[in-house]
């Protein structure tokens, strides 16, 4: 069975597994598959400009939550050598959320990333969100295993979602950010990286699926970031299922 088949099979499970632990358990979750023109992280495109397909599932209780995501490369990228058919990246989460008040959150957790050819690594994270206009958002990210110098990388981010009706959202997000030398994943340098902008919709087929089209613009921002990123345009289409 090819390794798209068998992430296809491993989300249907989740969802069949899930969905009855969700309602004995008071937990809540989601699985979800995209399709985008490319793997587009942190300002590189990890795909050879080849499409992808992602998909994930999330579980959620009492502040945690567990998630899964893969991606698939659709096409061959004979620049890295990943074969159409085959998993590049497995990302592995547990992400804890507090509410300290009606207006700050605070998030923490930890990144677990299993590397097609390269050292797999991990990164613990904080964050900050205020719920109030723009809902602005401060991230920093720390690769503790494989990033052999300070290995931060900090992102601050807006957003604001759109209701135009019952079933259909527009969102719209921007972003920038600075690394501070993680060398394993971005490169050994001080200095801001990039910055991304970004456009989402939400349509509500059913109370609990959806269909998502999503736009995004990513461009370096320091001399240095920008000889080694291009400025890329990322697109696609992702449906979720809740539960």
């Amino acid at each position: 069975m090819k390794k798209f088949g068998v992430m296809l099979v491993a989300l249907a499970m989740a969802a069949g597994v899930m969905a009855p632990a969700a309602q004995a358990l008071e937990v809540t979750g989601d699985v979800y598959l995209g399709y985008y023109n490319m793997y587009l992280w942190r300002g590189f495109d990890l795909s050879g400009g080849m499409p992808v397909v992602q998909g994930g599932a999330d579980l959620s209780a009492k502040g945690f939550t567990l998630s899964y995501w893969s991606n698939y490369q659709a096409r061959d990228d004979e620049g890295a050598g990943f074969e159409s058919g085959e998993i590049t990246e497995t990302d592995i989460t547990l992400n804890y959320t507090y509410a300290l008040n009606d207006l700050v959150s605070l998030s923490a957790g930890n990144i677990f990333y299993q590397l097609e050819g390269l050292n797999d690594t991990n990164e613990l994270y904080g964050k900050v969100a205020l719920n109030t206009i723009l809902a602005p958002s401060v991230t920093v990210y720390w690769d503790y295993d494989e990033a052999e110098s300070d290995g931060l990388f900090i992102n601050a981010a807006v957003g604001h979602t759109i209701a135009l009706t019952d079933k259909l959202g527009v969102s719209l997000g921007a972003g920038v950010n600075y690394n501070q030398a993680s060398d394993f994943s971005v490169g050994a340098y001080r200095d801001w990286h990039n910055y991304e902008l970004s456009a989402a919709a939400s349509y509500a087929l059913t109370e609990n699926f959806s269909i998502s089209p999503s736009v995004l613009y990513s461009s370096g921002i320091s001399d240095e970031a920008k000889e080694r990123i291009d400025s890329e345009v990322l697109g696609g289409i992702k449906a979720t299922l809740l539960f």
